[in-house]
């Protein structure tokens, strides 16, 4: 009897995950459905959109090569995209080591303004970032798209980082002290490794937001376009193959990133696995 109730019990688990597995399927479809349409009508060799395809071709490609202004704004787009990282990282992290290891007046109310910009809508971000420049009289350009990027998205590596830290033994850091470490040697050599996978994830994040920020690059831009800003103004004519060429690269890019977060992950974790 109670090895029928217990069989019962797990075909209905697995009718259950089964069930649940088909749902997770189909909504996943779903999202991704828009995706492999604009991969699929890149290689179209009719211009306009329309189906089914009329043929296979890699002219749009070839066409995207030659454009030396998409082109150009792509090479604005990683130029802002990799400077802003490299900002936001280079505050976050020393912000995020502030708010884990020292109790000062107001901590919970800086804690929260750091999550401020991101909270606020990027119009809200642009606008203001804007009035302070023409205030300070700075004439508007990639670098101040970079100090814009880097400000709206300080709080994905705060929150990142912090959150990792919260989940480290203090004895680490206590028993790099006994052994005569300084502050300095204990963050390179204890606290570093022990977030490198956070660190890593966080500039990953930052540089794919960043490079394809709208609303904050619209206010802050002088007369370089970035890779969006570029598509933004093209599609007032339309939605051409050209940019459909430029959506697939994109993301092969971004599935690139994924793969090589993951493969840091896993190499982080099989090395902790293994006491290295």
């Amino acid at each position: 009897m109670i090895e029928a109730v217990t069989a019962g019990r797990q075909r209905g688990k697995i009718a259950a995950d089964s069930v649940l597995v088909v749902v997770v399927s189909l909504v996943m479809a779903f999202l991704y459905v828009p995706i492999w349409i604009l991969i699929i009508y890149s290689f179209n060799d009719n211009r306009t959109l329309t189906w089914p395809l009329t043929g296979f071709t890699t002219h749009w490609y070839e066409q995207l090569i030659r454009n030396e202004q998409l082109l150009t704004a792509i090479g604005n787009s990683f130029y802002v995209a990799s400077c802003s990282t490299v900002l936001t990282l280079l505050v976050g992290v020393p912000a995020a080591l502030a708010l884990h290891r020292l109790r000062f007046p107001g901590k919970n109310v800086f804690r929260r303004l750091l999550l401020l910009p991101i909270a606020l809508p990027g119009i809200v971000t642009g606008i203001s970032m804007l009035n302070m420049f023409k205030m300070f009289g700075f004439n508007l350009s990639l670098e101040t798209v970079i100090l814009g990027h880097a400000t709206a998205l300080l709080a994905v590596v705060v929150t990142q980082v912090f959150a990792r830290l919260q989940r480290l033994p203090k004895s680490l850091a206590e028993a790099s002290s006994d052994l005569g470490a300084n502050p300095l040697q204990t963050f390179i050599h204890v606290t570093l490794p022990n977030i490198r996978t956070a660190l890593i994830g966080a500039g990953l994040l930052s540089f794919v937001l960043s490079f394809d920020e709208i609303p904050v690059t619209f206010f802050l831009t002088g007369r370089d376009n970035t890779l969006p800003m570029y598509i933004y103004s093209t599609m007032r004519r339309g939605v051409t193959p050209e940019i459909n060429a430029v959506g697939t690269i994109i993301v092969l890019m971004s599935l690139i990133l994924i793969i090589i977060s993951v493969v840091f992950t896993v190499r982080d974790r099989t090395s902790k696995a293994h006491g290295l």
